[in-house]
């Protein structure tokens, strides 16, 4: 059922007091962002960031309606009106918020543009988290910010958020309308909120064209390497490996104990090779990262896109393992129990298997492969849970052009790659339905040290988060504004 958030009393001191934002479409990076100098705007922007971050998202013990409602009045502060404002979903703590910002409308109106962004975070627990760091207290630390989410996926989120009110206190009225959906549950909850509001209320995300997470700026030793656009996705899967048995005392071990086979039934797994494979986004991602890469490293890449079969080439090339991600479907045990007492011969004995799968392979093929690499009739390969694959998105011109401008009026000349994300987002449910997503956010990191993600101490580069802000307040113009009416 649509609800539609009342009215709710908010301060926007800070707000009143920002003087209205200069576009400066000359503005460098560089100046984008000075150290302990925030302008008004930023440091609005900081507050709606730490909001989030503080608040548990968590998939299993948080609550996502709370954040919801907190940026359902934050837009309503900003100036949309309460009809163009929803917050629901399929349980009372998994709502989503939805809210638009009307363009011109009119007969022939473009579709919409779609910002999207999760609020939901994977679980962390504070003692597994650097003695002196709480995942869900927002810090800022020699020149990062820390907490569940910085990176994944609040920083998109909040920035969203804030561009709003730049945008409306602006008076900026865009060609066609610019949704801003914040959802629930991306991190593989059970009430996913794209999915939902597809499914019940899809008039709300009816939209032309997607900006969402998994892409983003690359640096090396500090310095901006290449801008990634992510139009391309593996698929999650999880297999079940289970070994049965009809058990019996300790004292009299058998051959055929259910650990034991499951154990070898791992190693196995663990130890397999899928075929190395290359699609268009990824054969465009290897051939022009090449060049950017350290020597050896390039020439194997280069090699590997004219021959996907040089034995040389693949060895080098998949000893980095986000590459070797890239190039074939992986499958890595993450969940194991089994046995029901200390002096009895197991009767059941299961792992989980997650597996990452190349978009052209289905489930039924890499479980028949898993079979095969087991070679162990008696542990069974169950398909427990799988994503559909989908296509990736064309690089429209529309998009391609207006990042490859930004990107250099913001960094200088560097090379827009196309990416496939090796993770899963919720832009695989647009996909589906044709609808083009892409993974875009300016928003830049070193995958050697700040891949920290679902992991401890989460963090998210101060410079990065404002230097991102201000590329997705450029991009959300320019591809809402001087759009083709239909």
């Amino acid at each position: 059922m649509r609800q539609v958030v009342s009215a709710v009393a908010l301060t926007v001191a800070v707000v009143g007091a920002m003087s209205a934002p200069t576009v400066a479409g000359a503005q460098r990076a560089a100046d984008v962002y000075k150290p302990g100098a925030l302008t008004p705007f930023q440091q609005f922007s900081r507050d709606i960031y730490k909001e989030l971050v503080e608040i548990n998202t968590g998939v299993e013990t948080g609550n996502i309606t709370t954040a919801a409602k907190a940026m359902a009045a934050r837009f309503k502060a900003a100036g949309i009106p309460e009809a163009d404002i929803f917050v629901g979903g399929p349980r009372p703590e998994k709502h989503n918020v939805v809210a638009r910002i009307r363009g011109k409308g009119g007969a022939g109106a473009p579709k919409p543009l779609l910002l999207l962004a999760h609020i939901d975070v994977v679980e962390a627990l504070k003692a597994d988290w650097s003695p002196d760091l709480d995942p869900f207290v927002f810090t800022e630390r020699d020149g990062y910010y820390y907490g569940r989410g910085t990176a994944d996926d609040k920083a998109m989120a909040s920035i969203f958020v804030a561009n709003v009110f730049r945008m409306k206190q602006e008076g900026f009225v865009p060609d066609r309308d610019i949704i801003i959906a914040l959802t629930a549950d991306e991190e593989s909850g059970p009430a996913n909120g794209v999915d939902w509001l597809i499914k019940n209320h899809k008039e709300l995300v009816d939209a032309a064209l997607v900006i969402n997470e998994g892409g983003g700026g690359t640096l090396r030793n500090g310095k901006p390497l290449f801008n990634g656009v992510q139009a391309a996705e593996k698929i999650t899967t999880n297999f079940t490996l289970r070994a049965t048995n009809k058990g019996g005392h300790s004292s009299v071990p058998r051959d055929d104990n259910a650990i034991t086979q499951l154990a070898d039934a791992l190693a196995r797994v663990g130890r397999y090779k899928f075929a190395i494979k290359l699609n268009d986004v990824t054969r465009a991602f290897f051939t022009q990262t090449g060049p950017l890469e350290e020597p050896a490293m390039g020439k194997a890449m280069q090699a590997l896109v004219a021959n996907p079969a040089n034995p040389a080439a693949v060895k080098v090339v998949t000893a980095d393992p986000r590459y070797n991600s890239m190039l074939r479907t992986t499958c890595v045990a993450t969940e194991l129990k089994g046995g029901h007492a200390t002096n009895a011969l197991p009767q059941l004995a299961e792992a989980n298997v997650n597996c990452r799968i190349y978009p052209s392979e289905t489930a039924e093929t890499v479980r028949a492969e898993l079979e095969k690499a087991i070679a162990d009739t008696n542990v069974k390969v169950i398909i427990r849970s799988q994503r559909p694959s989908t296509p990736a998105s064309a690089l429209l011109p529309e998009l391609m052009d207006n990042v490859t401008r930004i990107t250099g009026e913001l960094w200088g000349k560097m090379p827009i790659i196309p990416t496939m994300s090796t993770g899963a987002t919720d832009s695989r449910f647009f996909r589906a339905l044709g609808v083009p997503a892409f993974g875009v956010s300016g928003l830049f990191s070193d995958p050697t040290v700040d891949a920290r993600a679902h992991g401890r101490d989460e963090r998210m580069a101060v410079k990065s988060y404002y230097e991102g802000q201000e590329f997705l307040y450029r991009l959300t113009k320019a591809l809402s504004t001087n759009v083709v009416r239909q």
